[in-house]
């Protein structure tokens, strides 16, 4: 599946580029917004490119655990349903990190950050996803492991992506996080590699098409 192919190895690299683009930066959120407030268009590339990461990795992740499910599917369930679940919850985060940024420009640094402080706990149903965001990958590695679907190296990276931050304006570039994102690269885009070398090329004219549909969904998107 093409598809899963390029959300395999694209989303890791889109997620490595979002950490990268932010080096420096402290990893809370005053200094996440101060760093928004200094130099806007840094910090919304660094977010951007790593949302765009989160979701590019749920074809590839429902890939994985396609191939698992040959001799392993409660693992294969369990693993891409938590992973796919936790991946929700980023995005949720990236949305919230998204409007605190915006806060920056409507009300300033200092305001902006009052609000995000006072509300910073606030009651959210992705809450309980959490605990997916960081079990899924350890249940998923495992469960490749077991299925021979990924090498040994390949599995441990993979597991290693459970130590990656978690929820809103997380900056996320520390080296434990820098390691959990090499990791999931490791294990993830050779076998990208792989999918995409499988089957067929695909018709020129379907690439034609998605190459006008991503500018065209922009367009919509801002018209809209």
């Amino acid at each position: 599946m093409k598809i899963a192919g390029v959300g395999l190895v694209l989303g890791p690299l889109l997620l490595l580029a979002g950490v990268l683009a932010r080096i420096g930066v402290g990893d809370f959120y005053p200094d996440q917004l101060a760093a928004y407030a200094a130099d806007p268009g840094r910090m919304v590339w660094s977010y951007s490119l790593f949302a765009a990461g989160v979701v590019m990795l749920a074809p590839g992740v429902v890939e994985l655990g396609m191939r698992i499910r040959v001799t392993h599917p409660g693992w294969a369930a369990w693993g891409v349903s938590l992973v796919v679940l936790g991946l929700f919850g980023r995005v949720f985060h990236a949305g919230v990190s998204h409007l605190a940024f915006q806060l920056v420009d409507a009300l300033g640094r200092e305001e902006a950050l009052r609000v995000v402080s006072e509300t910073y706990g606030a009651f959210h149903v992705f809450k309980a996803v959490n605990v997916c965001i960081m079990a899924g990958w350890v249940v998923l590695a495992v469960g490749a492991f077991r299925a021979k679907a990924l090498h040994p190296v390949a599995a441990v990276g993979l597991a290693l992506a459970a130590a990656l931050p978690l929820g809103v304006l997380k900056g996320s570039s520390d080296p434990v996080s820098l390691a959990a994102l090499a990791g999931l690269a490791v294990a993830l885009v050779p076998l990208g590699v792989r999918v995409l070398r499988e089957g067929s090329a695909p018709r020129w004219w379907l690439v034609a098409l998605v190459a006008a549909l991503v500018p065209a969904a922009f367009f919509l998107g801002m018209v809209g």
